[in-house]
């Protein structure tokens, strides 16, 4: 760069974005929630002894 040319100075700020409604928001942390939260482990099947396979006489 030469010194003639001029120096690219700071950019300009841009403008905020607008008052985000309190829904969307809400809605926002929900799925934002619901996306992190791993899935449950599947609940352990009780095991009766007895009823699962029965012997023929």
């Amino acid at each position: 760069m030469s010194q003639t040319e001029p120096r690219p100075g700071p950019r300009p700020l841009s403008p905020a974005p607008g008052p985000v409604p309190m829904s969307e928001l809400l809605a926002s942390c929900a799925a934002a929630a619901a996306v992190s939260t791993p899935p449950r482990a599947p609940a352990p099947e009780t095991r009766r002894p007895g009823r699962e396979h029965r012997e023929a006489a």
